[in-house]
């Protein structure tokens, strides 16, 4: 028998929209498969963020009451704290993204636990390795809600396979009732599909990789006949002759 085709709304992951443009974020807002948000640094300067505040707090009126992520961008752990205690008064829906070291590779464990100490909701990210994992989620116990964030897409950048290292972190966390993993900066839907068939609970997507959802589970065969239709139409519409 073949199985029914997998569709958008029957995936069992969390999808999180990952952008920094904030009229790209006001449409997908209205999509009801995105159930939270995130955004970085480098997304917004994208976008030409100039005023981060004013930025986050158009966002945050615009998303209701689904969660959330702001990055620091300070360098220095005391002042990431700072940065991170202005960032979570925002909003009780708010996450405060911490890279889980500096520049200097010096780790952010400390700083991860005066903030869950805190009740500050943390999402470490650019994590890549199992141990990187396991201290932020020691690090996290006990806290608020928090995220780890696994750059399953730049581990598979590098030739690795990201699944059996999300499946392991996937049991790290598992103990950790207040900590929810994201697969992070996923290349193409597959990776949407992969992240709900390992457990993850939330996988990040950018507004493109969102669009592309409608094509989950679609018959391979129309699909080709769409894509030599767009052949034809595309050279139709150039004028090309020989």
């Amino acid at each position: 028998m073949t199985p029914a085709p997998l569709t958008a709304d029957a995936l069992t992951v969390k999808v999180f929209a990952d952008g920094g443009d904030l009229e790209s974020i006001r449409t997908v807002a209205t999509n009801p498969l995105v159930l939270g948000f995130t955004t970085n640094p480098t997304l917004m300067r994208q976008a030409g963020v100039a005023d981060y505040r004013a930025f986050a707090r158009e966002v945050i009126e615009e998303i209701g009451d689904r969660p959330i992520s702001f990055e620091v961008f300070s360098d220095d752990f005391d002042d990431m704290e700072r940065q991170a205690l202005e960032i979570s008064s925002w909003g009780e829906n708010v996450y405060v993204k911490i890279p889980v070291t500096d520049c200097r590779r010096g780790s952010a464990e400390k700083l991860v636990t005066r903030l869950a100490e805190q009740d500050v909701k943390v999402n470490v990210t650019a994590l890549m390795t199992l141990d990187q994992v396991r201290v932020m989620s020691d690090c996290l116990a006990g806290g608020p809600g928090a995220y780890v964030s696994i750059f399953a897409g730049r581990i598979a950048d590098t030739g690795r396979d990201p699944l059996p290292v999300m499946a392991a972190a996937l049991a790290l966390v598992e103990p950790y009732r207040n900590i929810e993993v994201i697969w992070a900066s996923p290349r193409e839907v597959l990776n949407v599909v992969q992240a709900a068939a390992v457990g993850c609970h939330v996988i990040t997507v950018t507004h493109d990789v969102l669009r592309k959802l409608t094509t989950l589970g679609k018959d391979l065969g129309d699909f080709s006949l769409e894509t030599v239709q767009m052949f034809r139409d595309d050279a139709v519409a150039a004028g090309y002759q020989l």
